[in-house]
């Protein structure tokens, strides 16, 4: 389904009937910050992923001990 240009022109009639010619900058800004954001956030788990803290030797221990307590438990 294509959007032709008549309908575009009736969204942006509506778009200012609604909002009012005044308002309609100040949407268009938040709506770039919101993309601006939302791209941001996509890249943002890998740099999480890379910054993460190391888990101290006491957890790793704490995680073998469990594991091998559940392994023992099913044997």
């Amino acid at each position: 389904m294509r959007v032709g240009v008549q309908q575009l022109l009736i969204v942006l009639v509506i778009v200012i009937i609604i909002f009012g010619p005044t308002q309609i900058p100040k949407l268009t800004k938040m709506f770039g910050k919101s993309v601006k954001g939302f791209k941001e956030g996509m890249e943002e788990p890998e740099e999480v992923v890379e910054d993460a803290p190391k888990p101290k030797k006491k957890a790793k221990k704490a995680a073998a001990k469990v594991e091998a307590d559940e392994e023992a438990d099913e044997e």
